[in-house]
């Protein structure tokens, strides 16, 4: 059963099939889940519950200084009416009365409760209200009422929401189903909804194969059989889960959105967004998201985190592919929330990870091989880029392949790179004997080209040599002993988890990035169905981000996958591709802590706004009257100042939404400023976002 930390909430408690409370009435979470209205007037707004903010009123009077009006307008106005009823001002307020009534009212010995007495009375109660209305427009009470007051008795609020009066319009009942002449499988679905037998994960899986109903990729008679023999368990994942051990986010799989943090109520956010809940889903993670923060400012904790949970949940919905990469012990999720878990320099690692990306094209495995290998130091080759030590790598890969029917394992590699003659002699006796004249011509201008000015052989030997290892003995094996997992597997709804070596193996934790990196964008390009999601989580991208790799970013957006990557500074990607980064991606995140370097950067790329700039201007007040000058000079004793008058100038001005001054000194701990953008094309501007709550 799901488990929840203290503090952690979710938009419908997600337990256990058929656990509810039970009583008169009651009715499973779900229900209300589903008959919660959701509104999105901008990306990354959280839609659950959300109700669009009124305009906003220039005018408006902040709430301390509202209270202390009414307060103090209060007293004031108890001080007048005490004032007159005890008459410390005398009977001189009475005179109206008096005016309009005759005297034989007050004659003395009348009856206690006569005229005279229901006239004063009276009186007195009109002279008390019109004191109240006075003090109340100075004090502004009915402005009190309507902001504090009145949302007290609203209670329809805060109850769970109505069943709509159509049964056409209830999601608990299927409606989408009906309408298509399923009415069946709709009755079967609508009665596990109301006996609680069904979760957020069922009610988003389900939706998905009646998707692909839609979409024509299978019959209605098959998804109409399937649920009635399983209902809420229909169309389960290849897993059999249906939910992960334990949630540490608040997820809507209806809009497929995770709550990352609230917007602050802060000046400098937009007036629509501050106090509004933000979260990120597969429309904006698809433009890819950058977050850039110093160590302990929460990248993992409080983003990281969240959109794997968030992008596994969906997984087990079948909308998601998610593969996540981080070191042993990062915190991206148990083992068993997971359907592939990699472990590379582990002995308890049950899959392998296949160095070559699955694919059967040499230069293909080349070409990608060589970016994670020599990608960050391509600039400084012959050429500029690492297109000649793809070269070289398929003058070995590829007569090896037509020689063994399989790519070399990282030692055999190693030999060949190195100019091993025993290696070479092997493999050129093995293209004869086949046949593969082609290849052998390919074999030998390899070993022409090694040694010669400018060959990238020997650099390519020195970086294999890092995976050719004792730890990593049992990895990358092409023999075919061990499961090699291949990101070729991203057109099924998989949650995979990828722990880079730990401490010890830094330069070869960073190639396997790169290499990861190179392999997804590949792969979810070249997908034949991209009608699920593809995303990569790479919890540390230091030193992954080459020219390669940032043309392979730009690409996913149209391929229907994208990438999460965290830096701890620009500093970590080369200075040529930084301000190109921050193009690429379409959500950027600063964190708190960042330098005014990297604050200058996301400064750049967020630009400038229209904002109001008031200048107030004070001037002394020369006074000629003998009098005036008298009250300026106890004025200016009594206060030490000269009496002066302001004069304020508003005018627009372009600004800096966010300075790097700002963003390195004016960001809270446990906040940052996050934009985001959809694979639509709809921007939303930075906001100062508190990821705490």
């Amino acid at each position: 059963m799901p488990t929840y930390p203290a503090g952690a909430t979710a938009p419908y408690p997600s337990g256990a099939a058929g656990t509810y409370p039970a009583g008169p009435g009651a009715q499973p979470p779900l229900i209300a889940w589903l008959r919660t209205p959701r509104s999105a007037e901008a990306p990354g707004v959280w839609t659950y519950g959300h109700k669009p903010k009124p305009p906003e009123d220039p005018g408006r009077i902040p709430d301390r200084q509202l209270i202390s009006g009414a307060l103090i307008a209060a007293l004031c106005g108890y001080l007048l009416w005490a004032m007159l009823y005890y008459n410390y001002l005398g009977g001189y307020w009475y005179w109206p009365l008096y005016l309009v009534t005759p005297d034989s009212w007050y004659a003395p010995g009348g009856k206690e409760m006569g005229p005279g007495w229901w006239a004063q009375y009276t009186y007195e109660g009109l002279v008390a209200c019109a004191i109240a209305v006075i003090f109340g427009r100075v004090g502004h009470w009915d402005e009190v009422w309507r902001r504090y007051v009145a949302p007290l008795f609203r209670w329809d609020d805060t109850g769970s929401p109505p069943a709509p009066t159509n049964p056409q319009a209830d999601p608990a009942q299927w409606p989408e189903l009906r309408a298509a002449g399923a009415h069946s499988a709709a009755d079967r679905l609508a009665e596990e909804v109301r006996a609680g037998r069904m979760s957020d994960v069922d009610h988003a899986r389900i939706q998905r194969a009646w998707q692909v109903v839609r979409a024509g990729r299978d019959s209605l008679a098959a998804f109409t059989d399937a649920v009635l023999r399983h209902g809420a368990a229909a169309h389960a994942h290849p897993s059999g889960a249906r939910d992960l051990p334990a949630r540490t986010a608040e997820h809507d799989l209806v809009a497929h959105q995770v709550r990352i943090g609230t917007a602050a109520d802060d000046l400098r956010n937009p007036y629509q967004h501050r106090g509004v809940g933000l979260a990120l889903d597969p429309d904006v993670l698809g433009t890819s998201l950058l977050a850039v923060g110093p160590a302990g400012a929460g990248k993992t904790g409080r983003l990281v985190r969240p959109v794997v949970e968030a992008l596994c949940l969906q997984a087990l919905a079948r909308q998601v592919a998610v593969v996540a990469v981080g070191t042993a012990g990062s915190g991206l999720g148990a083992d068993d929330a997971f359907d592939v878990v990699v472990k590379i320099g582990r002995p308890d690692s049950a899959y392998d990870f296949d160095l070559y990306g699955g694919t059967n094209d040499p230069d293909e495995a080349a070409g990608v091989l060589a970016e994670a290998l020599i990608g960050d130091m391509a600039a400084s080759l012959p050429g500029g880029d690492s297109r000649r030590a793809g070269t070289a790598l398929a003058q070995l890969l590829g007569p090896y392949r037509a020689a063994h029917g399989r790519f070399p394992s990282v030692p055999e590699l190693r030999e060949l790179l190195d100019g091993s003659k025993a290696a070479v002699g092997a493999l050129r006796e093995a293209l004869d004997a086949a046949g593969q004249s082609a290849q052998a011509r390919e074999l030998d201008a390899r070993v022409r080209q090694a040694g010669t000015p400018g060959d990238v052989g020997a650099l390519l030997a020195d970086r294999i040599a890092l995976l050719d290892r004792p730890v990593f003995a049992e990895f990358f094996n092409t023999s075919g002993d061990r499961r090699p997992f291949s990101l070729r597997a991203l057109e099924h709804p998989l949650r995979v988890r990828i722990d880079l070596p730990e401490r010890g193996h830094v330069e070869a934790s960073r190639m396997l990035a790169r290499l990861v990196l190179a392999q997804f964008t590949e792969c979810a390009v070249g997908r034949a169905d991209r009608s699920l999601f593809a995303c990569l989580v790479l919890d540390d991208a230091s030193h992954t981000i080459t020219p390669e790799a940032l043309r392979g970013i730009q690409r996913l957006r149209s391929a229907n996958a994208g990438v999460v990557l965290t830096l701890r500074t620009l500093d970590d990607v080369p200075d040529a591709l930084r301000s190109a980064l921050l193009g690429a991606v379409g959500c950027r995140m600063a964190y708190a802590g960042v330098t005014t370097w990297d604050g200058a950067r996301f400064a750049e790329v967020w630009g400038t706004a229209w904002v109001e700039a008031r200048d107030v201007t004070d001037r002394q007040i020369i006074a000629e009257a003998p009098f005036t000058k008298v009250m300026h000079f106890i004025r200016k004793v009594v206060t030490g100042k000269a009496v002066t008058i302001q004069s304020v100038t508003v005018r627009k001005v372009e600004r800096e939404r966010w300075s790097a001054s700002e963003l390195a000194h004016a960001v809270p701990a446990g906040h940052a400023v996050l934009s985001v953008t959809s694979v639509r094309g709809e921007s939303g501007p930075p906001v100062l976002v508190d990821l705490r709550g």
